[in-house]
């Protein structure tokens, strides 16, 4: 298998240097040369499969040529440690739970896969790589932890200062090691500019092996797929459509289900759920697509105003509006309706929403309520609800109890170096300690 620039579709890679370079040198965004199609017969015995089976069969469709089977084997018991449930909540609606993971967010699964997938790469070659990653919240904690201590490799982790909750900044400023946090007085698209003009930068490319950790990463998206096989082969649907509703930021995990679906997966329905930061939406209503300063909301992670994936959204439809706006609905969601949902799911079920899922669960409501469709509704839950302790309690009038695996952070002092959003004091601090 081979990857293209969406920038240049002759200009193609294999997956090693796609994984490696992160960002194509044309500042494109890889994809896979063809999207492989599943077997019926695998598809049709799906519930019989486990997480690992099902992982492993859409893995090595795209590794096949440059991973051998054993070694993909053993990354897929690595990544998948924990489950990803599907939890009922109302009548034909359910929580796709991707928090059960060592940092609590769906992110996990992306980041250790990638994490192993380059660490086999850094084992071939002599130079340690460099991963650069911005975060608005859940990116910087699961590749921090994903790659802590992977021989070959160090992390540098953007984020914006005053941006992300408590919880996530312990998550990746307080692990040392191989592990380097970088607080940007900024936004997240500050952040995510930085590091895709590292990759632009030959001078500094050619001293630093550089690559990147964030979904623009064709080792973070592939994983992705997983967990929409895994929920779909865990619903009784029946021939009753299913529709996945998903929170939005930088549109990886959205692209991640796009790409099960092209796979053979028969999804009836995707939703783009947004907060105000509804550049997508705001697409999908007027066929413009206009980038902007992101807002800051309660729903952080989704805090983006220039959403990378889009180059991959449109690449997927081949940049055709009317199927893109057939396959994917966009609606978006103040935080005052995100706390209405949020109080009003707790009420009635006794269910406890991160602010990502609740405009998730908005999104999905929304979509049942429009459209006649006999219909299961899956919506999202990206991250564990004690990662907005504050946001939460202060919502639902309650204190939810923080686990084990978040606490543990709390009580250690976090290291930093502070930076403005200049591109050379970045790439200063680059060149000195790198």
């Amino acid at each position: 298998m081979k990857f293209y620039s969406t920038n240049n579709p002759s200009l193609k890679v294999s997956l090693r240097q796609a994984v490696t370079e992160g960002l194509a040198p044309d500042n494109g965004l890889y994809m896979p040369e063809r999207i492989p199609v599943l077997s019926k017969d695998f598809l049709d015995k799906l519930n019989q499969k486990t997480f690992h089976e099902i992982a492993f069969e859409v893995a090595e469709k795209f590794t096949d040529e440059d991973i051998p089977a054993a070694e993909l084997k053993r990354i897929i018991q690595h990544t998948i440690q924990f489950d990803a449930p599907v939890v009922p909540i109302e009548r034909d609606v359910y929580a796709l739970e991707l928090f059960h993971g060592p940092t609590l967010a769906f992110k996990d699964f992306g980041a250790r896969f990638m994490s192993q997938l380059l660490g086999f790469f850094a084992n071939q070659q002599d130079k340690e790589i460099v991963i650069l990653v911005a975060t608005s919240g859940d990116t910087g904690s699961a590749v921090a932890n994903g790659f802590l201590d992977v021989p070959g490799t160090k992390v540098v982790v953007l984020y914006p200062s005053g941006k992300v909750s408590e919880i996530q900044e312990k998550q990746f400023t307080t692990l040392g090691h191989n592990i380097t946090a970088l607080e940007i007085n900024g936004n997240f698209d500050d952040c995510q500019r930085l590091v895709k003009q590292a990759f632009l930068d030959r001078k500094l490319t050619s001293r630093i092996f550089l690559t990147s950790a964030n979904s623009i990463n064709i080792a973070r998206l592939i994983p992705q797929s997983f967990y929409y096989f895994y929920a779909y082969s865990r619903l009784t649907a029946g021939s009753r459509p299913v529709i996945f509703s998903v929170p939005s930021g930088n549109f990886g995990n959205l692209t991640g289900g796009l790409i099960a679906k092209r796979m053979g997966l028969p999804i009836y329905k995707f939703i783009a759920s947004t907060n105000i930061n509804d550049v997508f939406p705001q697409y999908l209503a007027s066929r413009r697509f206009t980038p902007r300063t992101s807002l800051q909301t309660i729903s952080n992670a989704m805090d983006v105003g220039n959403p990378s994936n889009f180059a991959r959204i449109l690449d997927l439809f081949n940049g055709d509006f009317d199927t893109i706006a057939r396959e994917i609905m966009g609606y978006a969601f103040s935080d005052e309706e995100t706390k209405s949902a949020m109080r009003d799911i707790y009420s009635r079920f006794q269910y406890v929403m991160d602010p990502h899922g609740a405009v998730a669960y908005l999104g999905l409501k929304k979509f049942m309520k429009e459209n006649d469709v006999n219909g299961i509704g899956v919506f999202v839950e990206t991250a564990h609800p004690a990662k907005f302790k504050e946001v939460v309690d202060r919502t639902l009038k309650t204190e939810i109890t923080i686990p084990p695996k978040l606490e543990k952070f709390l009580g250690r002092e976090k290291t930093t170096i502070p930076l403005s959003a200049d591109y050379e004091e970045f790439s200063a601090i680059l060149s000195r300690n790198f």
